[in-house]
């Protein structure tokens, strides 16, 4: 297997749609050679812990409403080219996620972290779900098949809180400055949102590369 590393943010609009064109990937080529793990991310670490209201974000991020919907635009646009659904008018929290992050992370302990990552997508862009909330976080742990109610005990204490940052200052310091951004092998980035046919290029070289080297 060749280690498939994945740096993102679950409330990073490009990764939702980066993972969606990786995934659209994979599909065609069931016999891929990846074995996936999530790191963390924060698009804004310096979030209040509870969060703020979203349109306030956008329009403090972008200068104002009509700039935010004009950022928004290619978005929307690539999301429907990847067949996601973005529910903008169900998104009422721009959420701190050093939380989903910890999830994310004990996911991976029980071989559930791609599964997570999905439900929290899915919480977020599709149904409006405000992922920075423990109680969300608990059932989305509940329906990936994990121990909800320890995921509440943890989440109430600041366990692995350092680790997280410390792993979201790593990356940063190895040079990523933006997400969705895979490593493959521990050796090539590739960055952003891309398609499914430069996966399925990718994939077809490494395949290529192990039988060669086989």
């Amino acid at each position: 297997m060749v280690k498939l590393d994945i740096i993102s943010d679950p409330i990073c609009p490009w990764c939702y749609i980066g993972k969606a064109n990786l995934d659209a990937a994979l599909r065609e080529t069931p016999d891929h050679p990846f074995e996936m793990e999530w790191h963390p991310f924060q698009l804004n670490p310096d979030m209040p812990a509870g969060g703020m209201d979203r349109r306030t974000y956008l329009e403090t991020k972008f200068g104002g409403k009509d700039a935010a919907v004009k950022a928004y635009a290619p978005v929307v646009e690539h999301a429907q080219q990847a067949g996601l659904t973005i529910n903008l008018d169900a998104m009422k929290t721009t959420p701190n996620t050093i939380d989903a992050h910890r999830l994310i992370h004990w996911a991976g302990i029980e071989q559930r972290q791609t599964f997570v990552v999905d439900l929290l997508f899915k919480a977020y862009f599709v149904d409006g779900r405000d992922i920075g909330d423990a109680e969300v976080l608990a059932d989305i742990a509940d329906n990936a098949e994990m121990d909800a109610s320890m995921v509440a005990r943890l989440l109430a204490t600041d366990e692995d809180k350092a680790d997280i940052a410390a792993r979201d200052a790593h990356s940063r310091k190895m040079g990523v400055n933006s997400v969705p951004t895979f490593i493959v092998a521990n050796q090539h980035a590739v960055p952003g949102a891309q398609k499914p046919s430069v996966w399925a290029t990718v994939i077809k070289d490494i395949q290529d590369q192990i039988a060669a080297a086989g």
